[in-house]
Parts: C-alpha cells; sequence; structure tokens
C-alpha cells in the first residue's frame, strides 16, 4: 500500500491521529526532506526508515519505491509541509503506483491553499487553484487570466516574489480584495487583507505565502 499521508503546514500538533498511526506501521516513509520530517517523526516518538523523494528526484528513485511497493513493503510518502500531490512532486509517484496496479490511499490532512481559502472571507462555493505562478515565459498570461476570474483564485508564492506579485495584481486587478497569509499555524502568522497596492511593501519577505483573491464582480 501506497500512503498519502498528511502532515501539518507548521503547527506540528496538527498531525492527526491515523497519519502517527500510520507513519509508525509503514515500512519506510518517503519524503521531500529527511531532515525536516525527522523533526516531525522525533516528535511523536517515530523510528522509521526515511528514503528522500523530491522535485529532482528522477526516474531511477521513482522506480526503486515501487519496487518496494511491488515486493509487499507498506510505504508513506510526505512532503515537508501539507499534502503530497498538491502542487507537489508526489504527483508523480502515484501515478506510476497506480499504473502498476499498486492500492493507494490518503490519509487527509491539512494543505495551505485550503487553510488560506477558510480565513480569507472570499466565497468559496467554487475556487480555482493554481499553484506556483512561473516564473517568466507564461506568468503575464496567468495574471491576465486571474483578472478575468470569476471564481475565488488561490495561489503560492514564494517569499523572493511575494512583493512582485503584489505589484503585478495591483495593475491587473488593482480595486480586487486579496488576502495575503503568511507563516499559516506557525508562532509568527500574519494575515493581510485589502487592494494588491494596499498591501504591497507591507508584507515581510521571510516564510511561507498563500494568496486569495476575490473573483471579478
Amino acid at each position: 500500500m501506497l500512503y498519502i499521508v498528511s502532515t501539518p503546514i507548521g503547527n506540528l500538533s496538527d498531525i492527526t491521529l491515523r497519519a502517527l498511526e500510520v507513519l509508525k506501521e509503514v515500512d519506510l516513509i518517503a519524503c521531500e526532506d529527511t531532515r525536516h520530517t525527522k523533526i516531525l517523526l522525533d516528535k511523536y516518538e517515530i523510528d522509521k526508515k526515511l528514503i528522500s523523494y523530491h522535485q529532482h528526484s528522477g526516474e531511477a528513485k521513482i522506480a526503486q519505491i515501487i519496487g518496494l511497493l511491488e515486493e509487499g513493503k507498506d510505504v508513506a510518502i510526505v512532503t515537508d509541509a501539507g499534502t503530497p500531490g498538491i502542487s507537489d512532486p508526489g504527483s508523480k509517484l502515484i501515478k506510476k503506483a497506480i499504473e502498476a496496479h499498486i492500492d493507494v490511499t490518503s490519509i487527509p490532512g491539512p494543505a495551505a491553499f485550503t487553510s488560506a481559502l477558510s480565513v480569507s472571507g472570499f466565497d468559496t462555493s467554487e475556487f480555482v487553484f493554481i499553484g506556483f505562478l512561473p516564473h517568466k515565459k507564461g506568468r503575464q498570461t496567468k495574471l491576465n487570466g486571474i483578472a478575468g476570474e470569476k471564481r475565488t483564485v488561490a495561489l503560492y508564492e514564494s517569499v523572493h516574489r511575494i512583493n512582485k506579485l503584489l505589484g503585478e495584481l495591483n495593475e491587473v486587478i488593482p480595486d480586487r480584495d486579496i488576502c495575503v497569509t503568511r507563516e499559516l499555524t506557525k508562532k509568527f502568522e500574519e494575515i493581510y487583507r485589502g487592494k494588491p497596492g494596499e498591501i504591497e511593501g507591507k508584507v515581510k519577505e521571510k516564510g511561507e505565502f498563500a494568496v486569495v483573491i476575490e473573483g471579478k464582480k
């Protein structure tokens, strides 16, 4: 069985009881960063074999994990924070496991964009999640798409480009309300609300960001 295990996006106490049970019982854990995952495991006194699997892992690493699953091993896949496969390379491994007729099951939990949506105050009866915007090629096209989108939009942005994004949003949707969340569930969590131009320059360039944009009226 391949277990897709969601882990906390910040506060380690947000781990579910079922996730802890699975992490204790599987034969090994495939994780984005073994050092990061070990912090979580040490907190809950879980001693388990770890194998790295991240965005730079090639086909050989995927084949290795699939091989272990085909031998009858139970494997859990975790990301540094949130749900594997959501804006995350875990989807490649999951797809290969499905193609190999390996059972796959989800151990649900947090994702940064759903947490951001829940505190945004915007209509979430319908929304669009677009992950990270392209750095260069196609970025403006995505921004133009956001400008015309009637549904609420959620996306991620890196610490290095958050204020650049706010400047870009100020150009295409200056009158649209947005919600910028920083370090959700962590000690220094901050939430900025307002028009892009009102927020630009006020955001601390540190931590993880999820941005929610109201739909076009």
